[in-house]
């Protein structure tokens, strides 16, 4: 096959390269999709492993996260047990999960009173609002796991943040 011109000459040259191999190296650069991982319900949380959580004046009820129960999973979710108590003696129990990078949460699980948990039928990601009353979500991502939507980078920074009553970069 003869070229008449070097611009054929390069064209051809440029359909020979751009073979299917290279295309899988480009591949590489391009963004992952997201993955949750399967994780197992935790214990039931004991009182002496939880941590209280500041959530506002505009609530009497007392928030609690189970220390023990902390974790953050290869997907990048942090992971969590909340204990409501209200004044009234009722008592709320959830195993939950936080996307920072996404201002996202969800419930898997809800505590029985018999330490067993009842796994959520509900499996979609909702975004975290900052209600006045109901913040307790917002408080968790602005205050304590996801300072400036960035997450803690450990269990054992987030557990500090919690001791400390909020996280250090975070001015109040």
């Amino acid at each position: 096959m003869a070229f008449r011109s070097p611009v054929a000459l390069l064209f051809a040259c440029g359909l020979m390269v751009s073979s299917p191999a290279m295309a899988d190296e480009a591949d590489d650069d391009l963004p992952q999709q997201w993955q949750e991982v399967e994780v197992p319900f935790p214990q039931a949380p004991l009182r002496e492993n939880l941590l209280p959580l500041y959530v506002s004046a505009a609530t009497n009820n007392k928030f609690f996260i189970d220390g023990s129960s902390l974790s953050i999973g290869s997907d990048a979710v942090i992971r969590y047990v909340m204990v409501v108590e209200t004044p009234e003696g009722g008592r709320n129990v959830t195993f939950e999960g936080m996307r920072c990078e996404t201002r996202e949460r969800r419930i898997y699980a809800s505590g029985r009173q018999g330490g067993e948990w009842s796994k959520s039928r509900k499996k979609e990601w909702v975004r975290i609002q900052d209600a006045y009353a109901n913040r307790q979500h917002a408080a968790l991502f602005l205050e304590y796991f996801c300072p400036f939507g960035n997450s803690v980078r450990s269990v054992a920074e987030a557990r500090d943040a919690l001791v400390r009553g909020g996280h250090p970069d975070v001015r109040r």
